[in-house]
């Protein structure tokens, strides 16, 4: 942190923010190749492991009073069951298991990502692009399954006038495509920008002029970002409930 101050009083920037989101083999070596073993892998593998401890051995010895661990699963499935049956209705809950295995992943591997010295394999677009990838494919396959040729109705709006449904026809067909972009975009970048500005905050900490305020920043950003990790987790999900829906029911 002193060779951080220093440079920042030379006038050049030490600390560099994005670091932290460099991937590195775990076991030397500085390539990565398919099957090289990460700090991402890690702690993908971490949340992996948190999910299955909370909802698999949280809840193993289950009582009509629960315990903590118990109670937070309950609340976990019942929140995500809910939201489920509200958005994309009733017909959506034998899609349920993987809605609710996309939540848990995505909460565990943002709130793990806030330990310090971790990292936080969402804010990869390598991650989130795949999420969002399945996502669409499973979407557009369950669409075409259901209804057949008339999941295409989803992108020719009857209640438009005649001469304009032709437009927003092509208006609906590059949004559609364009939902697993903004899908994972819209995590990645949140949990990027959020964690970098941690970092800045943080490397400004060693200058003893700006310290306390850098603290309080610091501090404030951190809570900031507990909210953030489940909200996007939230937006994710809420989304894949959305596109789910449009695919059980295409009609406008």
């Amino acid at each position: 942190m002193a060779t951080e101050a220093q440079g920042a009083e030379g006038g050049g920037l030490v600390f560099h923010p994005m670091d932290q989101f460099i991937v590195k083999p775990l076991f030397g070596g500085t390539d990565v190749g398919m099957f090289t073993i990460t700090n991402a892998t890690l702690w993908m593998f971490l949340a992996v492991l948190a999910v299955i401890a909370l909802m698999v051995l949280g809840t193993s010895r289950r009582a009509i009073v629960p315990s903590r661990t118990q109670s937070i699963g309950e609340l976990a499935y019942g929140f995500v069951y809910k939201m489920v049956e509200d958005v994309a209705g009733k017909d959506a809950l034998s899609f349920f298991p993987y809605i609710m295995t996309l939540f848990m992943f995505i909460v565990f591997a943002n709130f793990l990502g806030l330990i310090p010295m971790s990292f936080t394999t969402t804010s990869h677009f390598a991650v989130t692009v795949v999420l969002a990838l399945l996502v669409f494919f499973t979407v557009t396959i369950v669409g075409f399954v259901k209804n057949g040729s008339k999941f295409l109705g989803l992108f020719w709006v009857a209640s438009a006038p005649l001469a304009l449904r032709p437009v927003l026809a092509i208006i609906e067909v590059i949004s559609y495509f364009v939902r697993p972009v903004s899908h994972s975009i819209r995590l990645a970048g949140n949990l990027m920008a959020g964690h970098a500005v941690i970092k800045v905050f943080a490397g400004f900490a060693a200058i003893a002029v700006v310290s306390p305020i850098s603290v309080v920043a610091i501090t404030a950003m951190y809570g900031l970002e507990i909210l953030v990790s489940f909200i996007q987790a939230y937006v994710f999900t809420i989304l894949t409930c959305v596109y789910l829906k449009d695919a059980l029911h295409p009609s406008h």
